[in-house]
């Protein structure tokens, strides 16, 4: 055999050698597994490597396959005190370790805003913290990221820590303080896993096969052809938001901002980066604006394909190339990378347009500058970092549509990279508060219920209890029957549960803020969903449900609706905010009801009945519990 290659197999017996194995980071130091199921650990190494899996004092010998990928399968064990170790040995002398393992309960709480609002900011947030100390309670937050397709892994792997004021100050509150209830009657180790992420869709989380069954077919059909014609399919979608800029606003074809520039008064730019820094009323300002920059290009320039990097837009955008779309996003943290193919650029003057809407906190171009510009197929760069102009657009616009691909309301987008990699990890159950991004969009209970089977389906359990917030209450007050999104969307969350045995609703209706979407009584959202968890996974007969109504009647001067629970009245014998309707739109009216029991009565008013409402507005005023003190949430249901 020659030197050379000799040489080359040392190099790729060296290169085997060095390639460690690894444990997915859900069985990394400091974990909690599942105890009383059975265990799958998991993790990479070579493909073909022969490896050992010890745990618990028992080996498992095991190959890693061909895409580099091995399980190792354990019986279920009981909940411990003492610590364990997982160890990976792999060929040669290569292995990893894990340290600090315990055996107990995990839960995944998931969601939107309200589900990710961290510790430091709910009620006594500071104190709260300091107070996190907790050796059994566990805490891993997964990190922001998205994927077009599931993954076997995270790009940005998560870690578990112990509870302490540091590790818990970001984590989210409404789950540690689930937790921490939960650690008053369970006694041993519970493990809190946070995969959260704010203004998402339920479509974003759950898989793609669940989001089509769902009502989401067109939008996975979007995503799709854009797998196999990404210019194409950003064409399409540009066409679907022209039209929707166009039927909110009015504009003609041709009018419309990315066609018509010198149409209007554009300003300077203070700067590249947030503008709630830019002074005057910018420090309070959520909405949208456009975005204009000019780069001059020779004829042989312009003949060229070109990449329109932006850095960072916060939320999202839609941009243009001399009127043509070329990329939109609504991921906040992504830097914006739009291919313009060949054709869209001319000698002269080109208008680079991008819609530019911030929902929450900062936002605006954030850049960084440095990273603003034009990349052209020769390797020449023409920076775009300063000299932007920009108008504001009124609040009136509203939402825009987002692409299905690539931003966090994309179909299955958080789904593929946030949960996919979980893998088939035991869990007690799953917090989930989510909603708010669906209002508007009616058939969330069908969407509740897919992404339930769904994730039942991921974790390997058929009974998997799903543990949901109603939303809180938030925005007017009404001082008449009103139509409310907000409301129809917390009555699709109960009929969801309500036809789902393992599920449980934790309302939150009367927790709300009128002028804030984020309430700060994170401890009481934490302390229902503890109350719930100890029925639907616990078993816990001295657990608390909230009431649910079971059936309206009518009969004589009465309607008379059953719950599950007696009910009582707060700061008066009346209850507020029921309401009687008859089948026409605008027919519903206040009405008198007082609770007997477990049961309503609301007296009948001598005009056509066939629904009842309670709280149905985006802000009710609610007084009407059962006796622990759980509210009756908002409900529409027929009189029979």
């Amino acid at each position: 055999m020659s030197a050379r290659p000799t040489l080359i197999l040392l190099g790729l017996l060296a290169s085997a050698a060095g390639a460690a194995p690894t444990l997915d980071p859900q069985y990394g130091d400091h974990a909690i597994i599942q105890r009383d199921k059975p265990i799958r650990l998991s993790g990479t190494a070579a493909p073909g490597e022969r490896l050992t899996v010890d745990f618990a004092g028992r080996s498992r010998a095991i190959v890693a396959n061909a895409a580099g990928r091995w399980t190792a399968d354990f019986p279920a064990l009981y909940a411990t005190a003492g610590a364990m170790t997982i160890k990976v040995a792999g060929s040669g002398n290569s292995s990893v370790a894990a340290q600090d393992i315990k055996i107990g309960d995990v839960w995944l709480c998931s969601g939107q805003s309200n589900m990710e609002y961290p510790l430091r900011r709910a009620l006594n947030g500071d104190g709260e913290v300091q107070s996190a100390a907790d050796d059994d309670l566990r805490l891993m937050k997964i990190d922001k990221q998205l994927s077009n397709s599931p993954e076997a892994a995270f790009a940005k792997p998560p870690a578990w820590q112990r509870s302490t004021p540091d590790s818990a100050r970001e984590f989210s509150a409404a789950c540690f303080f689930m937790g921490r209830e939960l650690r008053k009657t369970y006694k041993g180790p519970v493990g809190l896993i946070d995969d959260s992420w704010g203004g998402t869709p339920i479509r974003a989380w759950m898989s793609e096969a669940s989001a089509r069954s769902s009502g989401n077919a067109a939008p996975a059909d979007m995503l799709d052809a854009y797998r196999q014609d990404e210019a194409a399919a950003l064409r399409k979608f540009g066409e679907q938001w022209e039209e929707w800029w166009r039927t909110r606003t009015g504009d003609k074809p041709g009018r419309e901002p990315w066609n018509a520039v010198a149409g209007l008064a554009w300003k300077p730019v203070p700067s590249i980066g947030n503008w709630n820094d830019w002074g005057g009323d910018w420090p309070s300002f959520d909405g949208a604006v456009w975005a204009r920059r000019t780069v001059t290009l020779t004829p042989s320039e312009a003949a060229q394909a070109a990449t329109l990097s932006l850095g960072v837009i916060d939320d999202m955008d839609q941009s243009f190339v001399n009127g043509v779309p070329v990329g939109g996003s609504s991921d906040p943290a992504s830097p914006r990378n739009y291919k313009v193919p060949a054709g869209i650029l001319h000698a002269g003057a080109n208008e680079v347009i991008v819609y530019v809407r911030d929902l929450w906190g900062p936002g605006g171009l954030m850049g960084p500058a440095s990273a603003i510009q034009l990349s052209l197929a020769d390797g020449q760069t023409k920076p775009l970092g300063s000299d932007w102009q920009y108008v504001r657009i009124a609040d009136a616009v509203g939402s825009p549509p987002v692409p299905p691909w690539s931003n966090s309301s994309g179909v299955s987008t958080i789904y593929n990279a946030m949960v996919a990699p979980v893998g088939a990890l035991g869990l007690k159950g799953v917090a989930w508060y989510q909603g708010e991004a669906d209002v508007g969009q009616p058939g969330y209970d069908k969407r509740l219920a897919a992404w339930m089977a769904n994730w039942r389906f991921q974790f390997g359990d058929p009974n998997l209890p799903f543990l949901i917030v109603g939303l809180a209450g938030w925005g007017p007050v009404a001082s008449r029957p009103v139509g409310s999104g907000w409301a129809a969307l917390i009555n699709e969350q109960r009929i969801a549960v309500e036809r789902d045995p393992r599920s449980a609703l934790a309302s939150a209706i009367d927790l709300g803020e009128p002028n804030d979407i984020h309430p700060a009584n994170k401890q009481e959202v934490g302390r229902r969903l503890a109350l719930a968890a100890r029925v639907i996974a616990y078993g816990d007969k001295g657990g608390k449900l909230g009431p649910l109504p079971v059936a309206a009647t009518l009969a004589g001067n009465t309607i008379a609706v059953r719950f599950t629970k007696p009910l009582q009245t707060l700061s008066g014998a009346t209850a507020n905010a029921v309401e009687l309707c008859g089948p026409a739109q605008g027919s519903c009216r206040f009405a008198q009801a007082r609770p007997v029991g477990n049961t309503l009565e609301i007296s009948a008013d001598n005009q056509p009945v066939t629904r009842v409402r309670h709280a149905w507005a985006d802000y009710p005023i609610v007084n009407l519990y059962d006796l622990d003190m759980m509210p009756v949430p908002v409900f529409e249901i027929p009189v029979q």
